[in-house]
């Protein structure tokens, strides 16, 4: 009875199924509508789709879900996907799109700008309709009738919407009555609506809830897709490697360039492909150039502009740089960077400005195409041998504005280039060369001239007709000038002026009227004997570099109304004494004097300097060995050192140099009895923002108490004095560099900090001083780790009592280093750091404190790890603690030969000069791992650190212990028996 009862119902269903009628339609008409909802029925069509193959894609488009929040079904969500042409934004949409769009009622996937150009508006309402309706037939009389029928049948519709390439924000006003938001309004929850455009205004102005910003392939994805296209498979033919490299490098990930370039070298030989190379170099494919020029055609013509400065000039330059310069030209850019950046055309990273190499190739494509094989009728030069060929013709040019050619390789050292034709270029309102040999004649040069950066400039002077009324920076290092003008100069715009390394200039001229000049460089300037006294008038003057002006004999005099922040005298060695007035400068912060060897005072006004955080007096002799100024005998006369109007006398004693230090230096609070110079100096210190002091190479014999109370100090450096005791650091807890290498009268330790506080942003360089190219080869291992370490440094200190104290303090302030690094989330020393932070400490001894998990025996200068830790899933590891014992080389012994060895290097931060290690010591220091590091690991490598030194002493590593460190138990537990190093 029950299957008849099943019968019965099956055929009560079957007989209720209405048909189609047919009477007076075609019988075609009628057929479609039938397969139209069948296949409603049956579900979407991508869901019989297999996953499609595209390199690269699955990360994107798990990116893409998450920003989405798919999981969200009540809240109707709009994306925008931006990015430079040819990126893969379109792709990108349409793999999500397949993936996803099933899972909806209504979907739809529209090129609004080919569908606007053909039908406006009403195609486009046209083609949402219909795709989401699956009719094909919809007519659409009017914009008004679109808008209705839009809210009427779409009306709290779940729906996928892909509104692909929009290239004006009018394509999205797709609805009557400036009703905007429409769209979003209409559909009802868990729809999602993704806008896809290269200019992220539009995504803006639309009010989209996040921006997906599609990015170049990585290194490994543009391989793959490159072999692909290339190779058809995963693998590279023998012979190409370094071709594949050479284009994958220039492409920078671009999807499509890879596509059209391995496509076109398929199945082509060596010599094929090196003849394709240069032929891409040079002129790109259509189908490139074409889709890259889109963006650049919609741009006004002060954005072209823009565009075409940064890809001929201003690439990986500096934001605020490229700004001045632009502003320079009236291009306005603020607005038309912005505009640029939204459009996809370059990018401002870490205040940097990028473009990818391709627009760098179509921008310079553009600033050629009027008039390729004519440099001379450009606007723009930057290629050595365009440069070359318009300077040999010798022709006046009339459009030329801008020139900057860097010879940076020296891939023409050997050629000379005549000057003569820059005499004729009287439109010219930027130069920059650099590494380029020049010959003949300079009569003359452009009075439009706003920028001048010409490195080894080969004349004695600037040509006398130049007016250099517009000049903003005149830069001419590494220059044979003598001196730049004659006479006084009209300079109302300067203000950068740098005359570095100019072995032969003898004097500098009156810069009375450059009242805006800001930085003033003249390191290296050996035959400069002074200044004129016009510097000391600059009142917007914040940088004076005097570095190495081996023949400077006095210091300008400054005013009150001055705000200069950086005095550099660094090696100046004929240097005598310091004007007075130095204490008037109320703004500076740093103040070097290293090896200034004849400098016998130092003004007691200096005490005035209450903004200074940077002192370095290390390597001045006579400093600390002559009785220097007079006693300041009341408050009135310590008014008047500020002032300059206290006497000097070099036969009286120093109350200043004498009561601090006892004898030689004293510059902060007294510990000794009460006197004078305690009414002249205050029980807190007089140089309250002190956060670098140095001191090295002084004799010094006694440390005062004072320097106790430098709250802000955080390095303070003391190599190579005599005496025996320190004062109590304890409260010093901004600290976290203490440097007493080579005090060989030191025998009590004194109190380090109790805790370590890094909750501000350590102490840098100024920046300008931090990147002088022409003395980086020669300071650099030296300043890096100068600047940037941290921890204790007792190497040399043979009299040291109590050295297993010493060794458990080392052991815990650099314990406490560590912890506050990671508390306040300050950046740790790791193997491709440019300038890392190195926390480490040096100290006498030979045994591994029994914290460390293992003692090893050294072998050479390597040391092997068990990596297995980091092999683990989820291991929370963070870096390595390590503990090395090395000393004078006992045996000679090569490292053993290993194979799938992933070695990295730690270099001991010990500089000895001449000297050599005569006993062992203890190197602690910590290695912060990098994430690649972390992720990567291969169950068949080894894992090996080569310990390097600084300098030309030898060593062996005798034995080293060491401990991953974990990121949670980090506190306390993982690293307390550092109080105890031998627990």
């Amino acid at each position: 009875m029950e299957e008849v009862q099943t019968w019965r119902e099956s055929l009560t269903r079957v007989a209720n199924l209405s048909g189609w009628d047919i009477q007076n339609k075609p019988q075609y008409v009628e057929i479609e509508e039938i397969i139209q909802k069948i296949k409603n029925i049956m579900g979407h069509k991508f869901s019989w789709l297999p996953k499609d193959n595209l390199v690269g894609m699955e990360s994107r488009v798990e990116t893409l879900s998450r920003i989405l929040y798919l999981e969200l079904v009540n809240d109707v969500r709009v994306v925008g996907i931006s990015g430079m042409g040819g990126i893969g934004k379109t792709t990108l949409a349409y793999s999500l799109y397949e993936r996803i769009s099933e899972q909806y009622k209504f979907c739809c996937f529209i090129d609004v700008s080919k569908i606007y150009q053909a039908s406006g508006t009403i195609g486009v309402q046209k083609q949402l309709l219909s795709q989401c309706l699956k009719e094909k037939n919809l007519e659409i009389s009017n914009a008004s009738e679109g808008t209705c029928l839009v809210w009427e049948r779409l009306h709290h519709a779940r729906a996928l919407i892909v509104l692909d390439n929009v290239d004006q924000d009018r394509q999205l006003n797709m609805f009557t009555g400036n009703r905007e938001t429409l769209l979003r309004e209409c559909l009802g929850g868990g729809s999602r609506i993704i806008i896809v455009s290269r200019d992220k205004h539009i995504l803006r102005k639309y009010g989209v809830d996040d921006v997906y910003q599609v990015q170049p392939l990585n290194d490994e994805d543009a391989t793959q897709l490159f072999y692909k296209y290339a190779f058809k498979g995963n693998h590279i033919m023998t012979g190409y490697e370094e071709l594949t490299y050479d284009i994958l490098s220039h492409v920078q990930g671009h999807p499509l360039a890879i596509q059209v370039l391995g496509s076109s070298l398929f199945d082509r030989n060596i010599s094929q492909w090196k003849s394709a190379l240069v032929r891409f170099k040079e002129n790109k494919s259509d189908n490139i150039i074409d889709f890259l020029r889109l963006g650049f055609d919609e741009l006004d013509n002060l954005e072209k502009e823009i565009f075409l400065d940064i890809a001929c000039f201003f690439n990986n330059e500096k934001e605020e740089r490229v700004m001045e310069i632009l502003d320079f030209r009236e291009f306005h850019p603020e607005y038309g960077l912005q505009i640029l950046a939204e459009k996809s055309l370059i990018t401002v990273e870490c205040g940097h400005i990028r473009m990818h190499d391709l627009l760098i190739d179509l921008g310079r494509c553009i600033a050629r195409e009027k008039s390729p094989k004519e440099p001379i009728k450009w606007t723009r030069l930057w290629d050595y041998q365009d440069l070359h060929k318009v300077m040999s013709n010798n022709m006046e040019s009339v459009n030329l504005e801008a020139i900057a050619v860097v010879d940076f390789l020296m891939e023409f050292d050997e050629t000379t280039i005549r000057a003569d034709a820059l005499s004729k270029m009287s439109k010219l309102k930027f130069l920059k060369l650099e590494f380029v040999n020049f010959c003949g004649n300079l009569d003359h040069l452009s009075n439009e001239l706003g920028y001048l950066r010409w490195g080894d400039y080969p004349f004695k002077s600037l040509p006398p007709s130049f007016q250099p009324d517009n000049l903003v920076e005149l830069s001419l290092r590494v220059s044979n000038i003598k001196q730049l003008w004659k006479d006084r100069k009209h300079l109302p715009n300067l203000r950068h002026l740098d005359l570095a390394h100019s072995k032969n200039l003898i004097q500098i001229p009156d810069l009375g009227e450059a009242p805006n000049l800001r930085l003033l460089d003249l390191n290296g300037c050996k035959k400069l004997r002074q200044l004129h006294p016009s510097v000391g008038l600059l009142t917007k003057l914040t940088l004076l570099n005097l570095e190495k002006c081996k023949s400077l004999i006095k210091t300008p005099h400054f005013r009150e109304n001055q705000i200069l922040e950086t005095l550099n005298l660094r090696g100046c060695r004929q240097l005598k004494e310091i004007n007075p007035s130095i204490g008037l400068l109320q703004k500076l912060t740093f103040l070097d004097l290293d090896r200034c060897e004849n400098l016998i005072s130092l003004p007691n006004s200096i005490l005035c300097l209450s903004s200074l955080e940077y002192l370095n007096l290390s390597r001045c002799p006579k400093l600390f060995n002559t009785q220097l100024l007079h006693e300041a005998r009341d408050e009135e006369q310590m008014k008047k050192l500020c002032i300059g109007e206290s006497p000097i006398c070099s036969h009286s004693t120093s109350s200043i140099m004498k009561k601090w230090f006892k004898s030689p230096l004293h510059l902060l609070h007294s510990r000794a009895r009460k006197g004078p110079v305690s009414r002249l100096l205050p029980s807190s210190p007089t140089l309250g923002c002190m956060r670098e002091l140095h001191l090295n190479f002084c004799n010094l014999v006694q440390i005062p108490d004072a320097i106790g109370n430098l709250h802000l100090l955080e390095s303070l450096c003391l190599r190579e004095n005599n005496f025996a005791t320190l004062p109590s650091l304890k409260e010093l807890w901004k600290l976290y560099s203490l440097n007493l290498q080579d005090c060989r009268q030191l025998k009590y330790f004194p109190e380090l900090p109790s805790r370590t506080d890094l909750s501000s942003e350590r102490y840098q360089l100024p920046e300008y001083l931090n990147r002088d190219l022409y003395d980086i080869r020669e300071h650099l291992r030296v300043e890096v780790y100068k600047y940037k370490k941290a921890g204790l440094n007792i190497y040399g200190c043979p009299e040291l009592v109590d050295l297993e104290r010493c060794t458990s303090m080392a052991f815990s302030w650099t314990r406490q280093i560590l912890e506050a690094h990671y508390q306040y989330k300050r950046p740790c020393l790791s193997y491709n750091d440019v300038f890392p932070l190195h926390i480490a400490s040096i100290i006498r001894g030979s045994e591994i404190p029994s914290w460390f998990n293992n003692d090893h025996e050294g072998i050479g200068s390597l040391i092997t790890l068990d990596e297995s830790p980091l092999m683990q899933k989820d291991n929370n590891c963070i870096g390595l603690a390590c503990c090395v014992v090395f000393g004078p080389p006992s045996r000679i012994m090569a490292p053993p030969k290993t194979e799938s060895v992933r070695r990295f290097r730690a270099e001991i931060p010990l500089f000895l000069g001449e000297d050599q290690v005569t006993e062992d010591h203890l190197w602690l220091f910590y290695y912060a791992l990098p994430q690649s590091l972390l992720t990567c690991w291969d169950a068949h490598f080894k894992l090996e650190i080569e310990i390097t030194n600084i300098g030309s002493w030898t060593f062996e590593v005798k034995k080293y212990g060491y401990r991953w460190v974990y990121e949670k138990p980090l506190e306390v537990s993982n690293l307390i028996m550092m109080h105890n190093p031998n627990s």
